[in-house]
């Protein structure tokens, strides 16, 4: 089958459609003919030798598709299903990949729409999880227009928490469109959240690691109910929590979220689309970091649902 790889780290320019050994699943586990995969940041960090070293290395974590092989001790799939979810082998950008975590996905919705879900709905959940966030509550999420802050927005106003949202002022209408309240950041961030906050925020999440924590500390008056995604060493510094996957994923959102989109409360993302063969050209669009959205390769230029 055909699969992503690089075997040297560079530019774009080294990423290569090769020839590898189909992969099989196994317990707990499902194989899935992949329509659609998801691009993130990782990848071209990964590409670039910023993060594993081994080489050569293939690319993607989230996909979706077709069951086409179910793996010993599975009871909630069968072939021919539409799922999606973690391929936690890094390998989901390819014509077959193996996920270890997979949901159904709604049948309102195409393959396309949930292949790059997965990522960053575990990443907000988590962080959101970490805060100890309730219903009832005042959350401030410092970059909250991103593909991870949207989630996070979203999936906080369904628990019933009040969230303020700061982006540029082009990004605000679509926060409030998310059920965000938005306020721009920048010099006198605390000045404008306190305006429209008189009573207090509870709890801050910096997805964009701006080096605005201490301001979300002041916000909130205390380092332990700020999390931060993005500034690890503003974290070291002043005491906020650094929100990683090793202490515990929150992979059951994508259990959860089928619910939620089909309800109405979770509105999914724009989505760019590039064959698996414009993988590299996938990769210069997203590090220019010009695009709302995600990024999502496919392998199938029909999204069939059957």
């Amino acid at each position: 089958m055909k699969a992503v790889r690089f075997s040297r780290f560079g530019g774009p320019e080294v990423l290569e459609i090769v020839e590898v050994a189909r992969p099989h699943a196994g317990a707990g586990e499902v194989r899935i003919a992949v329509r659609a995969a998801g691009v993130n940041a990782s990848d071209w960090k990964k590409r670039a030798g910023l993060m594993d070293q081994e080489l050569p290395q293939t690319l993607g974590y989230e996909a979706a598709g077709v069951v086409d092989e179910v793996g010993e001790g599975v009871s909630t799939a069968q072939v021919g299903d539409r799922v999606f979810g973690f391929a936690t082998s890094g390998a989901a950008q390819a014509e077959s990949a193996v996920l270890s975590y997979f949901a159904p996905i709604p049948e309102s919705v195409s393959f396309v729409d949930v292949a790059a879900l997965p990522a960053a709905l575990e990443t907000a959940a988590r962080a959101l999880e970490q805060l100890g966030v309730r219903s009832g509550e005042t959350l401030l999420i410092s970059g909250a227009s991103g593909n991870v802050g949207g989630a996070a927005v979203q999936l906080a106003v369904a628990q019933g928490v009040r969230v303020i949202g700061t982006a540029g002022p082009a990004n605000h209408e679509f926060l409030r469109a998310l059920g965000a309240e938005a306020v721009s950041y920048g010099e006198g961030l605390v000045e404008r959240v306190r305006a429209i906050a008189p009573d207090g925020v509870d709890r801050a999440l910096d997805v964009a690691g701006s080096g605005v924590l201490p301001e979300l500390v002041e916000l909130v008056g205390s380092a332990e109910q700020v999390v931060t995604l993005a500034d690890f060493d503003g974290a070291q510094k002043f005491g906020v929590r650094f929100s990683r996957g090793d202490g515990g994923r929150a992979l059951h959102v994508i259990d959860e979220i089928g619910g939620l989109i089909e309800s109405g409360r979770f509105t999914l993302p724009e989505v760019r689309t590039f064959a698996l063969a414009d993988v590299a050209q996938a990769h210069r669009v997203g590090e220019e970091g010009r695009v709302r959205g995600k990024l999502v390769l496919v392998n199938d230029p029909v999204d069939q649902r059957d």
